[in-house]
């Protein structure tokens, strides 16, 4: 792109935990590219993606290999609408899966690791959880501050859902019996 800064800068990236070697990386120029050999050849596989908007975050599936899901963040490009999308064919097609959130720009998608049916969204307003896969989504915790949350992991073992804020601390709650109900 013309303009004073370069862009082109990976801003995201995630390896598939069910296939070593299948890898997604996204830029601040908003195209995400995948390799399934190991980083010998890139395909670029955002076509259907919208064009010019940061890549935020990217989350290979452990559920099913062709699956990931990115979120894009239109800030810079006072574009403040929720952008996220879902693969489930190693980014050949991509479907929106904003669904009901609000506007506000998106910095975080995490599909829990041990129920493929939760989704973790994190934005500048809060933390907001989708238990039918994108279908709909709700305001996680009415205690969680107004703040722009920027990472969300769940730990493997202790299965504590952890969401890391700008500026307002790391939280963290359990998800296992989440995980256990939603069916």
């Amino acid at each position: 792109k013309k303009g004073d800064i370069a862009n082109g800068t990976i801003t995201a990236i995630d390896e598939s935990p069910l296939s070593e070697g299948i890898l997604y990386v996204g830029t601040d120029d908003g195209l995400v590219w995948i390799t399934k050999d190991n980083c010998e050849t890139w395909t670029k596989i955002s076509e259907n993606l919208p064009e010019g908007y940061k890549i935020y975050s990217i989350d290979a599936s452990a559920f099913s290999e062709g699956r990931a899901y990115v979120a894009m963040n239109g800030y810079y490009s006072d574009n403040f609408e929720p952008l996220i999308f879902k693969t489930e064919d190693f980014g050949k097609t991509w479907i929106s899966i904003s669904s009901n959130l609000p506007m506000e720009c998106v910095n975080k998608i995490l599909e829990d690791p041990k129920n493929e049916k939760i989704l973790y969204v994190g934005t500048d307003n809060g933390l907001y959880i989708s238990v039918d896969a994108g279908i709909s989504y709700s305001k996680a915790n009415k205690t969680l501050p107004y703040v722009a949350v920027h990472d969300i992991i769940v730990h493997p073992r202790e299965n504590d859902l952890l969401v890391a804020t700008h500026g307002r601390s790391i939280y963290k709650v359990n998800v296992k019996e989440l995980q256990k109900r939603v069916k």
